[in-house]
């Protein structure tokens, strides 16, 4: 095969461009997973997919049948819709818990309209690159190969929608958990403190609270956002784009700035 190179540039994409005859080999053809709630669609899309030559695709029309094709074949892609659910928000939810269970697996969600949340919410959830369904078939090939080989597929507003985010991070919330509970404003300070690298000891000084009453603040945090551990909820904090404020006070001899372990609860 040729070596790649990058032949198209335009102010909506940047991707990498294969000629859509150039690999006839099955060993080569990219192996996708196609999950879409609507059956007829999915196995359209799959029937698309497979004429092309280039790929292998399978359907899966609920949540049961993703895990199961996940679980006992291998995927390159897989291309996945938000109607998982009846709120789409709620539908990524499911991509995350696909992204936690197989990270080798390229994450491509099919959006039925351009809705920055979305778009945001997508790539938080793992995605790799989202794909609009008014796009060509032509365009959802190349967004196939262009994530398979480690790029990320977004248009220039859909990449807007993310530089904005990151600019203008939200707060952590529980929106969207099974069950959950929005925090109250002071676990959502001792959780943006926690995230920051503050020890229990340090966050009950700084709030003139006692270490059993931190530690029960927490209990309840975690509880309420489904974490375990220190560790979980930063990382939790940084995916849901809160990066706190806040810096933690020099002590137990330390000096200012010296790196300390998320983890640490002393």
């Amino acid at each position: 095969m040729n070596a790649r190179k990058i032949s198209e540039f335009s102010p909506n994409r940047l991707f990498v461009d294969f000629p859509l005859e150039s690999v006839s080999n099955s060993d080569l053809r990219t192996r996708v997973l196609v999950a879409d709630a609507v059956a007829m669609s999915c196995q359209l899309l799959v029937d698309a997919l497979l004429r092309s030559k280039r790929n292998y695709a399978v359907a899966a029309a609920t949540p049961e049948e993703v895990v199961l094709a996940l679980d006992r074949d291998r995927f390159d892609v897989l291309l996945i819709s938000t109607n998982f659910s009846d709120d789409p928000l709620k539908g990524l939810r499911f991509v995350s818990e696909i992204r936690d269970l197989h990270r080798e697996v390229n994450i491509v969600v099919l959006l039925d309209s351009l809705d920055r949340n979305l778009v945001v919410e997508a790539f938080r959830c793992g995605a790799h690159g989202v794909f609009s369904r008014s796009d060509s078939f032509q365009s959802l090939c190349k967004c196939i190969l262009c994530v398979h080989q480690g790029q990320v597929w977004a248009s220039a507003a859909e990449l807007k929608f993310v530089i904005e985010a990151l600019v203008d991070p939200v707060p952590i919330e529980t929106r969207g958990l099974p069950s959950s509970r929005p925090l109250s404003k002071r676990e959502e300070e001792i959780a943006h403190m926690v995230a920051e690298g503050f020890s229990n000891r340090q966050i009950s000084e700084r709030l003139e609270l006692s270490e059993h009453t931190i530690k029960n603040y927490l209990f309840r945090v975690f509880e309420k956002l489904g974490v375990s551990t220190r560790v979980e909820l930063t990382l939790y904090a940084l995916k849901r784009g809160k990066v706190p404020r806040t810096r933690p006070q020099a002590a137990n001899g330390l000096a200012k700035g010296e790196p300390r372990l998320v983890g640490s609860e002393n």
